[in-house]
């Protein structure tokens, strides 16, 4: 049986699920794609090819390996995108959650069964349908949960919203005793620059009380404040647009002081190194062009 832990992101990692490239299938069509940086690639050309991600993937793992990390993979679906398995379960202190995500990914539930079915039956959750989140929007961080959401009248027409207040509502009541804090996030079906798909995607604690945050992902200036505040203004790295949308903030902690960030991200990994973080570069650029890094290509199991 699998013993779930995870109470925060930066405690040292033993157990992960990494993503597979591999039968990524043919490159999709715009209208099938679910994030405007996608869009963007296929339109141009440049959309990613599954050898170049499969190697990439192969990077992080060497990288966990290294550590001394269990790695799990999803068992690999013919011609579907199984990169980003932070968005279909995520881990709250020692229970898994599946997340209700579009409904055209729920064979990507499938390929994780052998793993939640290694969790006490009691410690799997499924949330009402109608509640809609991924793993992406979701940080446990000690007595707090941060998560990210969009409560527009619009959020219907929006493929970029995620997770709804109705998921931020039910993961307070499995856990009474957190602080679940949520924030509300900017939106775009069609400008990569001015979408923050996921939390992460604008923000992330890292050890040492330091976070990378970017402030235009947040719909509200006084939630932005709020975090700021909470980590302290001189522990926070803030991230350009471009750097955002680079995916900057969306790197991944194995411990308290070492983090594998891409390896394009000199401004960031610079400060890293200079407040005395381990860095472990990699090239991730080709995962990137699909809307995600590093942190929506894991999801813990086991940390310390």
């Amino acid at each position: 049986m699998l013993h779930l832990n995870i109470t925060d992101e930066i405690s040292r990692l033993r157990e992960v699920i990494l993503g597979t490239a591999e039968s990524n299938g043919r490159i999709p069509k715009v209208e099938d794609c679910y994030d405007p940086k996608s869009i963007e690639h296929v339109l141009s050309g440049t959309y990613p090819k599954e050898s170049d991600m499969i190697l990439e993937m192969d990077a992080v793992a060497k990288v966990f390996e290294k550590y001394g990390v269990k790695v799990f993979r999803p068992e690999v679906i013919n011609n579907c995108n199984q990169i980003f398995s932070r968005d279909i379960a995520f881990v709250i202190d020692d229970k898994i959650i599946r997340a209700n995500i579009l409904p055209d990914r729920d064979r990507e539930i499938e390929a994780i069964r052998y793993v939640w079915n290694q969790v006490d039956r009691d410690k799997r959750i499924i949330l009402p349908d109608e509640c809609h989140v991924e793993g992406g929007d979701v940080m446990p961080w000690g007595d707090y949960i941060f998560i990210g959401t969009y409560s527009g009248e619009d959020y219907p027409d929006l493929i970029t919203a995620r997770t709804n207040m109705d998921a931020v509502i039910a993961i307070q009541e499995l856990f009474p005793d957190k602080i679940v804090k949520s924030f509300e996030l900017r939106k775009s079906n069609t400008n990569a620059k001015e979408n923050a798909l996921h939390l992460d995607c604008c923000f992330q604690p890292i050890g040492k009380g330091k976070a990378i945050i970017h402030k235009n992902g947040f719909l509200i200036e006084k939630e932005y404040d709020w975090l700021v505040d909470f980590f302290g203004k001189e522990n926070v790295f803030e991230i350009s647009k471009e750097e955002m949308y680079e995916m900057n903030s969306n790197v991944f902690s194995i411990s308290e002081d070492v983090i594998i960030s891409e390896k394009n991200f000199t401004r960031l990994n610079i400060w890293l190194c200079n407040e005395g973080f381990t860095v472990e570069e990699v090239t991730y650029g080709e995962i990137s062009k699909q809307g995600g890094l590093l942190r929506c290509t894991t999801m813990p199991l086991i940390r310390d």
